[in-house]
């Protein structure tokens, strides 16, 4: 799944309530699937689905689910209206936004995703024969049953991968009692938190943050604070990788956001990949790192396997050093914040 960047650089999210309010619009007109506008105006991304394609729709506690089958893209997940992934293109984000650190960081054991709850993120980290343990933070878990049903065979295939702890709770609660090692364990998020802190716990080699809009369930994730817990909650060289938005819709929001990033970790960069499916056909990411090296996440400190590249349909050495090279309209910009 994707997430959008707002809160950690305070901008408002006013548009909150009007998304929630149109999700009863319908989102399928005749054969043609077209998203909600959220953070883009003026352009949204449409799909043909198939005949009697709609494979499910409900709403949780949280947000609409929407899942159908599209003619040329495979089955479609939509979150609120917005498309969260394409079985044809998904790849390229779980992909990069998982081995982007886990190869940026020499030996990563530990691993804590926030949110993901299609599995997609999952599955890569675990294709780690190096990490020992996979804590997973996703607070609407109809969304996993969801991928479970519709997904299987594609982005939820590691949910019973035995390194796994899946916590349903909100991750801004659980990284702050990871951190301050208190809090009511009536609360299923610092419950969770102190049994993995009640073990000589040493701290997060990579913190991967692949959260919805920050509205609704995911707004806490977006402020200041979760960013310092976030560093707080990490090993020593520990890294964070987030969902980092579209340099051609929001690039003076990203600009912002990696100022903020640079007056809390030593180490920041901005990457990107690109998704035909995602607003733009573009997706960033920021990566913050505790590790002071100059280019410490630029150069992969590890390659794939030779087996495990034959799995990957996006991601290799060349591509890791090459999705932080910038278009210079975009490089210039981001120079501002350095």
């Amino acid at each position: 799944m994707r997430g959008r960047l707002s809160a950690l650089c305070c901008i408002a999210i006013v548009q909150s309530k009007q998304i929630k309010n149109n999700m009863a619009a319908q989102l399928i007109d005749g054969d043609w699937f077209a998203e909600s506008e959220v953070m883009w105006p003026g352009q949204r991304f449409s799909l043909k689905v198939k005949k009697d394609g709609v494979l499910h729709r409900s709403r949780s506690k949280f947000q609409d689910i929407l899942v159908f089958q599209s003619e040329t893209y495979g089955k479609v997940l939509v979150l609120d209206g917005v498309i969260q992934l394409t079985e044809r293109d998904e790849f390229a984000y779980q992909e990069m936004i998982a081995h982007l650190p886990l190869f940026a960081h020499a030996e990563p054991k530990r691993v804590c995703i926030v949110g993901g709850g299609d599995g997609g993120v999952l599955r890569e980290v675990a294709r780690h024969s190096c990490v020992e343990v996979i804590d997973m933070c996703e607070i609407d878990e109809q969304v996993v049953a969801v991928a479970k049903e519709h997904f299987s065979d594609s982005t939820a295939t590691s949910f019973d991968d035995p390194r796994l702890t899946l916590v349903h709770a909100d991750a801004a609660a659980y990284l702050k009692a990871i951190v301050d090692g208190q809090g009511d364990t009536n609360d299923p998020a610092i419950a969770a938190a102190l049994k993995r802190r009640s073990a000589d716990w040493p701290g997060y080699d990579v913190i991967i943050v692949d959260s919805s809009d920050p509205v609704g369930p995911a707004e806490t994730l977006f402020a200041p604070a979760f960013y310092d817990s976030m560093k707080a909650a990490l090993a020593p060289n520990g890294i964070v990788c987030t969902q980092g938005e579209c340099l051609w819709l929001h690039l003076p929001l990203i600009a912002k956001v990696i100022q903020a990033c640079r007056a809390t970790f030593p180490s920041v960069e901005y990457a990107y990949t690109t998704v035909p499916t995602y607003p733009s056909g573009q997706i960033g990411f920021v990566l913050c790192s505790l590790d002071e090296g100059e280019r410490a996440l630029i150069r992969p400190t590890r390659a794939p396997t030779t087996a495990l590249q034959k799995l990957l349909r996006y991601y290799n050495p060349d591509v890791h050093a090459a999705s932080f090279v910038l278009p210079e309209f975009a490089a210039r910009e981001l120079r501002k914040s350095r």
